[in-house]
């Protein structure tokens, strides 16, 4: 493999970005957190990408302990990429930098990609305090689910919740990304009327008596 490029400055930030700076690594940290995935649902979920990049970059995480490979057991013919110990402190930085560009969401444009999964990181964040648990969320872009105050294994996961959830939360790309932005708490949406919260769990009946 060739030599990683290096700021070469002794500084824990240089040293960080020579990890991570380059162009989609983040946003492939963002995808795993989701759990193991395929090389064709990696590209499918970042659009924009080019298969040479994204193979580079791979390569790049799994050679620098942010990723690993590994080929799917019988019948599965296809290797996955998932997070180790190391890329899931990664995080606590996403969401660093979710918060730090609030601002500069704004209204979606005609050009913008969506994925109902990328609000995922965000609902994370406003779910804080919550409590834990496992909570579905349906929007008509799609659905996907939160694994809130997760320690280890995936953050989040597309499709209905493995299992009864302990929340399910039924709202519109509108909110979430009012939500995103900063504009609104979840429990202020819950009030609203612009979140229905069903389920039996600690974390509905938290969020309905907010």
């Amino acid at each position: 493999m060739s030599r990683r490029r290096s700021y070469d400055q002794y500084c824990s930030a240089a040293r960080a970005l020579d990890l991570v700076g380059d162009r989609w690594t983040l946003l492939i940290v963002r995808e795993l957190l989701a759990g193991p995935r395929r090389y064709t649902d990696l590209h499918a979920d970042l659009p924009g990408v080019s298969t040479d990049v994204l193979a580079s970059r791979l390569k790049d995480m799994e050679r620098d302990g942010l990723s690993t490979r590994r080929r799917l057991p019988p019948p599965g013919v296809a290797y996955v990429y998932e997070l180790t110990a190391r890329g899931r402190q990664l995080l606590p930085v996403l969401q660093a930098l979710g918060v730090w560009g609030q601002g500069e969401l704004g209204e979606r444009r005609p050009t913008d990609a969506l994925r109902a999964h990328w609000f995922a990181l965000p609902l994370l964040r406003a779910l804080e305090g919550e409590g834990e648990g496992l909570v579905e969320v349906r929007l008509e872009e799609g659905v996907f689910h939160l694994h809130v105050g997760a320690q280890d294994g995936p953050v989040y996961g597309d499709g209905e919740a493995p299992g009864e959830p302990d929340a399910r939360l039924v709202l519109d790309a509108g909110t979430c990304a009012a939500l995103s932005r900063g504009e609104s708490s979840l429990t202020e949406a819950v009030r609203a009327g612009r979140v229905t919260v069903t389920g039996d769990g600690t974390l509905a009946k938290a969020l309905r008596e907010a």
